[in-house]
Formats: structure tokens, sequence, C-alpha cells
């Protein structure tokens, strides 16, 4: 059976929710719905090059997705990304292939030189990227608490003093200083590609307005009025539930803050019906992965960031 490749539009309801629904099943640790997907590509920087593709078989059944563009953060000029995802009920199609093929395409247009992709630490995940000439890097894994069972730390009675906890909804009006912390903990993050997070209206886009975001359950650490921690909250508005951020400002680390936010974060989630909490950490982020095994968490897959250097069309074998 052959597929056909298409790219998904701005303003395609449907192809929003297939492409949703394509992710939830590939990759069911990641908070992914039709309004997110459908937000992030009509909303991307234009220096991102975003774009969204399907395969579809031949009776308009999408089977797979991909999602691509530029590390237009980095100030490493030529650095790509395509994440692709196939539903495992539909795999050796060839739509894992025809996704890369017209990814690896476009990215080669746009200037990529490196290109990286995240993929599941199996056997076959590894091997499809390795003869498509991608090399594994660091890895991560992802976490699940099971929300609805299992007990959760109690908050204290009584906060230190100078301390204080708000939801990210109190910055409404000028959520600049959330802006501010989180580009100073994203520096702190591992990784292959550097990123400099400093275009305040991008951030507004790309994080506080998108739709998946949960302000009320996004919980704010304040120490003296200065924002010092935060746990960052993403749901599906049912039953699942994501911690996209933990952190601490580096002058308040060692206090315990950033397990308060998220003690917070948790317990509000859960009475407000989440039943499961997911989360990902980088293998080698010891800190945050001691933190989340105190909570409770569990690791339930594991992913690798492979690359690979961009080639022409001409010189795949």
């Amino acid at each position: 059976m052959t597929v056909k490749i298409r790219e998904l539009r701005p303003g395609d309801a449907r192809g929003a929710e297939s492409v949703a629904r394509v992710r939830r099943t590939a990759l069911p640790f990641m908070i992914t719905t039709p309004a997110g997907v459908a937000y992030e590509l009509a909303t991307a920087h234009p220096g991102k090059r975003y774009r969204v593709l399907t395969a579809e078989t031949g009776d308009g059944l999408v089977v797979g997705t991909a999602e691509l563009g530029l590390a237009h953060r980095s100030p490493e000029r030529g650095q790509a990304f395509v994440n692709a995802y196939v539903d495992p009920a539909h795999r050796r199609l060839g739509a894992g292939s025809a996704l890369l093929d017209a990814a690896e395409e476009y990215l080669a247009a746009e200037g990529a030189v490196e290109t990286y992709a995240w993929v599941l630490d199996e056997p076959a995940h590894r091997a499809f990227a390795e003869r498509r000439g991608y090399r594994a890097s660091r890895s991560a894994h992802f976490l699940r608490l099971d929300l609805a069972a299992g007990p959760l730390p109690e908050l204290p009675a009584v906060l230190p003093a100078g301390v204080e906890l708000r939801p990210a909804s109190a910055f409404a009006a000028d959520p600049r200083p959330l802006f501010e912390a989180d580009a100073a903990v994203s520096a702190d993050e591992p990784g292959d590609v550097p990123e400099v997070l400093d275009d305040y209206e991008d951030w507004l886009r790309s994080v506080w307005n998108e739709p998946t975001l949960d302000r009320e359950l996004t919980r704010v650490v304040l120490v003296d009025g200065v924002v010092a921690a935060f746990c960052a909250a993403r749901t599906d508005g049912a039953t699942r539930y994501g911690s996209a951020m933990t952190g601490t400002l580096r002058a308040f680390r060692g206090r315990g803050l950033a397990k308060l936010a998220k003690t917070d974060s948790l317990r509000r989630a859960r009475a407000a019906g989440y039943t499961e909490a997911f989360t990902g950490n980088d293998a080698g982020n010891e800190p945050m992965l001691a933190v989340n095994e105190w909570f409770g968490y569990e690791i339930c897959a594991t992913e690798s960031r492979f690359a690979r250097k961009q080639t022409r069309p001409e010189d795949r074998t």
C-alpha cells in the first residue's frame, strides 16, 4: 500500500485532530491536543520555518505525521529538527520513510546542515533511524505518576517568611517576570543544540498563549516578591497533566522551592480531576530525576536524540 504525504495547512481542524490522534497513539507520554497542533502551526515564528506533514492511505486515513523546522533560537545556523510519528497499527506501510524523505528535502532547501530527531529507545525505532544515517547522542526519560491512586506530599502548613505561592494567572497583566525566569532556567537545560530564549514576543506566542498551558495549575514561588521557582503545567483538559518545566533560579536553589511549586501544582491537578501526570527528564539530569522519584514518578519510556549531517538527495543510499 502506498501513502501520500500532505502538508497540514492552518485552519484544517480535521487534519489537526488526525495529527493529535497519531501523536497520542505513537507517543502517549506527551500532552497533545488538536487545539495545540493547530495553534503551533498558525503562530510559529517565521524563522522556525515550521511545517507539519501527514502520511495518508489511499482512503484518506492519516497513519503518520511529522513536525519539522529550523532551531531558530540557536546561534548556530543550519540546525534543524524532525520528529516523525507513525500509528503502531499501521507500520510497515512506508509512512515513516516517506515522511522523512519529504522532511529532509524541505529542510535541505531551507539551509539545514544538521538535523536532530527524538527516537524511542526500542530496537526497531533505533534501527530505522540508523538506516537513515542518524546517530544517537543523549537520552531522556518519560516519567508517569498515577494521580488517582498514589499519595502526594503535603504542603507546609505555613510557608517560610517571604515565600509566596501564586498561579501563573496572577501574572496575566504582565507575564514578563515569568519569561525572564523561564529564560534563566532554560539556559541551564542540557541539550545538543544551544538555544537562547531572548525573544519576549516569541515566548508569548509559543509558551504563554499555547492552548495546553494551564495558568491556574502552573504554580510560581516568589521570595520577597521575586520569582524564584516555578512548575509549568500543560493539560489535555480531561485526564492528563504534564509538567513542562520545573525549575529554580540559581540564586534560590537548595531551598526546596521547586518541590514546593510542583507539590502545589500536582495537588491542584488531582483536585481538578486529572488522573495521570507525565514529565520528562534528560537522562543525565540527576537532581531533577531525584525530585521526580521523590514524588513517586516512574520511568515509563526512554528516547534518544539522533542526529545526521545534511546530504543531498542524490547522495543517499
